[in-house]
């Protein structure tokens, strides 16, 4: 312990070193810049590629201060020392949230994120192995893994013990206020969770995680390690984050600039594909933004339930194919002097060799080809003057007209056709008007088969999480809008919300769009949110949601007991009474989750909400359930959880699974009346009898 405290106080003293040195580059930078803007901006262009370096060099001594910052209160959190296979080289080495250099040679402390911290994460001691991109894997004999317990610049102690450090260390941040677990959650790292992490970014990642197994966090840590080991390969702004609603969306990126990501694009996944279109479609497609409005996330009527699912998209991809043919029909082109000028095998192996081309590329290419063929066949001794007449005959040969190119047009055919196929005559599937996410992702699929003039390759990594809350059919587009891009999926089938539209199982997706060697499946059970009081009311309702498909298996961290209240008067002055009591309890973050947006506005003008919530704040929050999806709270009360609200169905388990795995610490029932059944006939008899 005498050791390891003196190297910790040596580490300090370098890191303080290091802040003084970088606030003075800091400060010195920001003065250049600043006058270096000032100059360009009156008209000394010469200036500007020094501005630009400037900038740049701005931005990495502001984040190089940062890191020594963060790292001054934790300079590290854990240790190894191995000696590699190979060569016999000994190594001690210690592993922080950001790596920390003495100068430029001397490396202090390494990066979590560096291929040789993964010994850290997935190696018990003896012989085992890292991989580093590029180079391949390195064989190591770990003699020592040690975990660190700091806190707030002071070393607490040590465990050399893996299961120990571990299972300690995880009960001690867990047991703390959320923000306070975000912060040491790099230092718990599972090995389950490391191996998604990092997992080749050239690799599909689907991810099945029960609730609070730490999707969310292993995202941000992936897209991290990523840019961090493949710089030369991708950008941050190759990446996009899409989720389903924005209030999950500020969540997930608020936290990437403390895990160093910074311009990451983020995305709901009805924009991404409304502005594709509004991108490459201009006027045609105006008339769809003109009815959304940015924060209007447009809901899916029961009727269009059949739009989510890949036998919908499938027979939009036979229609399309159909339309294709009709408009580059694969037979011989002959010219009464010249004979054949490309033959319909020739014509058939174009369309063969470039499947991601739509039908106006394909005829653009073809055209070409007609032309150069022509070129060739007409002998030197005929005219130029005759020569131009027969390219001036086929010029423009294969084309559409503008009602074949009109994509509105296309799909409302489509689903006139679709309707009389699976309802008969007399039914029909509601026509294009709301566009929902579906209608914007089959209307996708059109322009990219009939009339996209470029494959669209704006993003190389997506990362799609609460995934389940999206039907396959969004996935399929995805994969042909963008087909050289590399997905990462995280969700919970368990957690689907979107019952009839949205994902209850991973095979379809699995079989149908990220089937091949690119495709990787993990499971992750572990649950490290919940207490043991609340997983186990979680674990009866996960039984009737996945009937068993997913097990949970929760973190050893006991707490107070889920309380159950039966309301026997004003309720509004009782949940204000609960929430006085668990705020005074220095809870940060608490919310009162309902079942709908109607029974959410009355609690907010109960508990003096102003206006509604549209981003992840401290304090108390009243969220309808569905915007809950993917956020996590110290402390929460689940509202009026009756059985006319969640009924004994597959769907309401879903949707009450989702709430009781919201809470960290606490989880509180309020109701009226009679609970649902799917908490068990026997809660009702332990709840409290509550009265103002």
């Amino acid at each position: 312990m005498k050791e390891e405290t003196e190297h910790f106080k040596m580490c300090r003293e370098v890191i303080a070193k290091n802040i003084t040195e970088y606030e003075k580059k800091v400060a010195a930078g920001r003065q250049e810049t600043e006058e270096l803007y000032a100059a360009v901006a009156a008209g000394d262009v010469e200036l500007y590629n020094q501005l630009v370096v400037s900038k740049d060099m701005l931005f990495h001594n502001e984040n190089t201060l940062r890191k020594n910052r963060a790292a001054l209160k934790k300079p590290y959190f854990g240790r190894v020392d191995y000696r590699e296979t190979a060569n016999g080289r000994t190594e001690k080495l210690y592993i922080g949230k950001n790596g920390v250099a003495k100068d430029r040679t001397d490396v202090l402390i390494v990066d979590w994120r560096a291929p040789v911290s993964s010994i850290y994460y997935e190696n018990e001691l003896g012989e085992g192995s890292y991989f580093v991109p590029e180079v391949g894997e390195i064989r190591v004999d770990l003699t020592l893994k040690r975990t660190f317990d700091v806190n707030d610049g002071r070393l607490l102690g040590y465990y050399d013990n893996d299961a120990v450090a571990t299972d300690e260390l995880l009960v001690k941040y867990l047991s703390q206020n959320k923000d306070v677990v975000l912060g040491d959650i790099i230092s718990t790292i599972q090995k389950e969770q490391n191996e998604i992490i990092r997992e080749s970014p050239y690799c599909d990642v689907i991810v099945q995680g029960v609730a609070g197994s730490g999707k969310t966090t292993v995202a941000m840590h992936r897209i991290s390690y990523i840019l961090y080991n493949y710089e030369t390969k991708f950008a941050p702004d190759e990446f996009c984050i899409i989720g389903g609603n924005d209030m999950l969306l500020h969540y997930i990126t608020s936290g990437l600039p403390e895990l160093d990501v910074h311009d990451v694009g983020q995305k709901r996944m009805d924009l991404f594909f409304g502005e594709l279109l509004m991108k490459e479609q201009g006027k045609v497609i105006s008339k769809i933004s003109g009815k959304r409005q940015e924060k209007e996330i447009v809901p899916v009527p029961p009727e269009d339930a059949c739009k989510s699912r890949m036998e919908f998209i499938l027979a939009l991809e036979r229609t399309l194919a159909e339309k294709k043919a009709q408009l580059i029909p694969t037979e011989d082109i002959r010219d009464e002097k010249i004979g054949v000028i490309l033959s319909g095998e020739s014509i058939a192996d174009t369309l063969r060799e470039n499947p991601e081309y739509s039908i106006l590329q394909l005829q653009k290419l073809l055209n070409e080809r007609l032309l150069k063929r022509i070129a060739f066949l007409m002998t030197e001794e005929e005219s130029a003057q005759k020569k131009k007449e027969v390219k001036a005959r086929y010029k423009g040969y294969f084309k559409m007209e503008k009602a074949d190119a009109d994509i509105l047009k296309i799909y409302e055919e489509f689903l006139a056709g679709y309707a009389k196929e699976k309802v008969g005559s007399s039914g029909e599937l509601p026509t294009v008007g709301n566009f929902h996410v579906y209608d914007l992702a089959a209307l996708t699929l059109i322009w990219k088969r009939v009339s996209a003039k470029a494959i669209v390759e704006e993003y190389t990594q997506i990362i799609i999480d609460e995934a389940q809350d999206f039907g396959t059919a969004v996935y399929y587009v995805l994969k042909q809008v963008l087909p050289h891009c590399h997905y990462t999926v995280m969700g919970d089938v368990s957690q689907n919300i979107n019952y009839e539209t949205g994902m209850n199982r991973w095979d379809e997706l699995r079989d149908e769009v990220f089937a091949g060697e690119r495709e990787s499946f993990h499971i992750l059970s572990k649950s490290y949110r919940n207490t043991i009081e609340i997983s186990e009311y979680a674990g009866k309702i996960l039984e009737k949601a996945s009937f068993g498909a997913y097990k949970i298996t929760p973190v050893i961290r006991h707490g107070r007991e889920v309380e159950f209240h039966r309301a026997k008067g004003n309720m509004q002055e009782i949940l204000k009474k609960l929430l006085g009591e668990i705020t005074g309890r220095g809870y940060g973050t608490v919310a009162v989750i309902c079942r709908d947006e109607a029974e959410t506005a009355c609690v907010r003008e109960w508990i003096g909400e102003t206006k509604e919530q549209t981003d992840f704040a401290q304090g108390v929050m009243a969220l309808p359930i569905h915007l809950t999806k993917g956020l996590e709270f110290d402390a929460v009360i689940l509202l009026n959880p009756t059985p006319e609200a969640y009924r004994e169905t597959e769907g309401d388990a879903k949707l009450l699974y989702v709430a009781v795995t919201r809470a960290l610490h606490e989880l509180h029932v309020l109701y009226e009346g009679e609970l649902s059944p799917l908490f068990g006939e026997s809660e009702a008899l332990r709840s409290k009898n509550v009265e103002t």
